[in-house]
């Protein structure tokens, strides 16, 4: 046979047919494999916008157990390790943190937050806001606007206060 009728032969429908078939197999590989990665994304996108609420809820947990302190409560939403920091420089642990609120000298009469971001990666979240306090300090009417950075991590389904940090606007 010369290198036409090779060529010819090779060609004929049988083979035309396995080819096309192997191809069909590639191509819905690859459909399955997009339509994996497509599903994962949208459950990743799901299960962060269900941290971000969750940690919302951490975050007004925080704000509502500042305005009527509690010991069992500030110690079930913080962390043993954590560190918090004032605008003033004043970093407490969580031992003092709890003193201060349940013991100090300003009553915190009122918290609201605005302009909140929560970022989420794994068991850490990143929350940022601009926090407003109405309070009494030593018995006289205070108002306070600061900045905040809170960082929660998850633990035992619960995300949990490790730090905090305040500076001035």
């Amino acid at each position: 046979m010369n290198k036409i009728q090779t060529r010819l032969k090779s060609s004929s429908p049988r083979s035309f047919l396995a080819t096309l078939h192997h191809f069909c197999k590639i191509a819905c590989a690859s459909m399955m494999v997009l339509a994996v990665i497509t599903l994962t994304s949208c459950k990743d996108s799901s299960t962060d916008a269900n941290a971000k609420i969750e940690v919302a809820a951490a975050v007004e947990t925080l704000n509502n157990a500042i305005v009527d302190p509690n010991e069992e409560l500030l110690k079930s939403i913080t962390l043993p390790q954590l560190t918090y920091g004032h605008s003033s420089g004043v970093i407490q642990d969580q031992q003092e943190f709890m003193d201060q609120l349940l013991n100090g000298d300003f009553d915190f009469v009122s918290v609201s937050t605005s302009d909140q971001t929560i970022h989420v990666s794994g068991n850490t979240a990143i929350v940022r806001h601009i926090l407003s306090i109405e309070g009494n300090n030593a018995g006289k009417p205070a108002s306070v606007r600061i900045g905040i950075m809170l960082t929660f991590q998850k633990q035992g389904g619960n995300w949990l206060l490790l730090a905090r940090q305040a500076y001035k606007l």
